[in-house]
């Protein structure tokens, strides 16, 4: 596999593609960018990853949910949680391109 700087895990993330670091001490984790997408009125009320108060405050307000540029890690386990890169992910030339 080729190892790759950050700069270039990116891209890969803005293709589609999942990455992980080489460095990383938890195994079989990696990240991935969600789809960007707009949530209609009828889909918000059927949801569990929405508190009903935010369902209920988008149904009042007649608004959409627009999901925009989130990058996700997954564990193992299969638990997603939100990702935010560190400085040392930054500077880590050690990603590579999962098939």
């Amino acid at each position: 596999m080729d190892k790759l700087n950050f700069g270039q895990a990116v891209e890969a993330l803005k293709s589609g593609k999942k990455i992980q670091r080489e460095g990383w001490n938890g195994k079989g984790l990696f990240v991935f960018k969600q789809i960007p997408a707009n949530i209609g009125l009828d889909i918000i009320p059927k949801m569990q990853s929405v508190p009903q108060s935010v369902k209920e405050e988008m149904i009042k307000r007649q608004q959409h949910l627009n999901y925009r540029n989130q990058c996700v890690i997954v564990d193992s386990s299969g638990n997603v949680d939100n990702w935010v890169p560190s400085i040392s992910d930054v500077f880590a030339e050690d990603w590579v391109i999962l098939d």
